[in-house]
């Protein structure tokens, strides 16, 4: 699996940041307590969701043990434990756990509509450059389904066998000539095999 650098460098800052304000004596001003509880796990499950280029399904299941689960439960168990003036409180583990599914159900639903189109782009693809084009169009290093044009050399094989016809006839002629000087016979032109030949004195 492929690690996305930008997502795995975005959460592992705001962890170290979430864990320093959350975990640590720093005073944060009057804000409302659930509100930044729900937003910080917002943004870590959404970072979170991208870091590994993984099957939807995967990334969905890793998400939700390792941050909603994990963090989101442990985080706070941790800040009970700690000697830092903070106590135990399962509002913010409820506020840990909505933010992190809402980040959770949006990455999920456009993860599944990214799929879909790039499986829709394999089947509409479009012939990229450097493959055959369109055969009838006259496209690509191939010949197009063409009815009654004759490529030049297989006319010239085609037409090899009657090359020596002139010679034939010539040779014919000559033939009938000294058969006719020498009184001897020739077929009639116009008579069948079952008719006697023609005697010439």
């Amino acid at each position: 699996m492929r690690i996305r650098i930008p997502f795995a460098s975005a959460f592992l800052f705001l962890l170290l940041l979430s864990a320093w304000l959350g975990l640590g004596t720093v005073q944060i001003p009057q804000v409302n307590d659930k509100v930044l509880h729900c937003l910080t796990f917002f943004v870590l499950t959404l970072c979170f969701y991208w870091i590994l280029d993984a099957s939807r399904r995967r990334a969905l299941n890793l998400t939700l043990v390792s941050v909603t689960l994990a963090l989101g439960v442990g985080s706070e168990a941790l800040q009970g434990l700690l000697p830092n003036g903070r106590f135990f409180d399962p509002l913010d583990i409820a506020a840990n756990i909505v933010g992190s599914l809402a980040a959770l159900g949006l990455c999920s639903l456009y993860h599944k509509r990214m799929l879909e189109r790039r499986r829709k782009a394999k089947i509409y693809h479009v012939v990229p450059q450097g493959e055959e084009g369109d055969l009838e169009l006259g496209e690509g290093g191939g010949r197009g389904q063409e009815i009654g044009i004759v490529d030049p050399e297989e006319a010239g094989e085609d037409d090899a066998w009657d090359e020596g016809a002139e010679a034939w006839d010539v040779e014919e002629v000559a033939a009938a000539e000294s058969t006719e000087g020498e009184g001897g016979i020739t077929p009639s032109t116009g008579s069948t095999a079952d008719e006697a030949p023609e005697v010439k004195t």
